[in-house]
């Protein structure tokens, strides 16, 4: 599937522009590029999907040129591997297969059903909580104390695409748990005499609301590091993505097999830690 650019007639878009537009493009398509199948079976898929990668299609949309452009998505990467796929789901037509969603800038684990059946049985398990996911975030500050649940109902925003812990529109049950795996700090570089505190913690998410760890780590004002929508707009290693990445998941088949599926964080977060822990 190619991508699309439609300018409207009667106006106009500077070359500068396009060039940046479709040099974007051309990156989005090498992350595309990086995705990869990490287990496979005749019922489903589980797919590493790199940060900046969108699940399925969106359009974005320059309000004085009326451009609209369709970038590469996971479900592009899927249809081109598995065409067979392209009638399954509950919204075939936009998300075949897709069960469950990712933010584009979070990495890891997703599921992809290969048959009906199979979509409405993992669909089930999510909806139960049968799916235990487990996920690793660097956040901002120490957070304390080491384990802890967030229980706050999430709603959203009016007139936005955020989510927030205050009165909204939409309430729903959120429930995270979370688990400290280790402290660090360093130098404060507008402020050399104070140290700047990181966490870097393992969270358990027990219920699937959209950004709902983003959401609940910034209600405790530790928010995800590289979180520029609930946290701080720059981060000091130059982040260009969320530090989130869904570790595994966690399920039972219809077999009766327990199933485990994990993937490692990417060398771009890796590098961070090793960075933070020679400090």
């Amino acid at each position: 599937m190619g991508n699309k650019v439609v300018i409207a007639y009667g106006y106009s878009v500077c070359r500068c522009f396009l060039f940046k537009l479709f040099r974007r493009l051309s990156k989005k398509n090498i992350m595309q590029n990086q995705i990869r199948v990490i287990y496979e079976d005749k019922n489903f898929l589980a797919v590493y999907k790199p940060a900046g990668v969108l699940v399925h299609s969106t359009q974005l949309r320059i309000k004085n040129a009326e451009l609209r452009i369709n970038e590469p998505t996971l479900v592009d990467w899927v249809l081109k591997k598995y065409p067979e796929i392209k009638n399954v789901g509950d919204q075939p037509e936009i998300r075949p297969g897709i069960v469950h969603r990712l933010d584009k800038d979070t990495s890891g684990v997703i599921l992809v059903a290969k048959n009906q059946k199979y979509f409405e049985y993992l669909k089930n398990l999510f909806k139960v909580g049968q799916i235990k996911k487990t996920y690793l975030a660097l956040v901002y500050g120490r957070v304390e104390p080491k384990t802890g649940v967030i229980k706050k109902p999430i709603y959203l925003k009016p007139g936005t695409i955020k989510r927030t812990i205050w009165q909204g529109k939409m309430e729903k049950e959120a429930i995270t748990e979370y688990r400290v795996l280790k402290y660090f700090h360093i130098t404060n570089q507008d402020d050399r005499r104070n140290l700047l505190y990181f966490s870097l913690i393992k969270v358990m998410p027990k219920t699937g609301r959209t950004h709902q760890i983003r959401v609940h780590m910034a209600s405790i004002q530790h928010p995800v590091v590289g979180d520029a929508l609930y946290g701080l707009k720059t981060n000091p290693f130059g982040l260009k993505r969320l530090f989130l990445h869904a570790e595994s998941l966690e399920f039972e088949a219809t077999s009766g097999q327990r199933i485990k599926i994990e993937s490692g964080l990417p060398e771009e977060l890796k590098l961070i830690l090793k960075k933070l822990t020679n400090k």
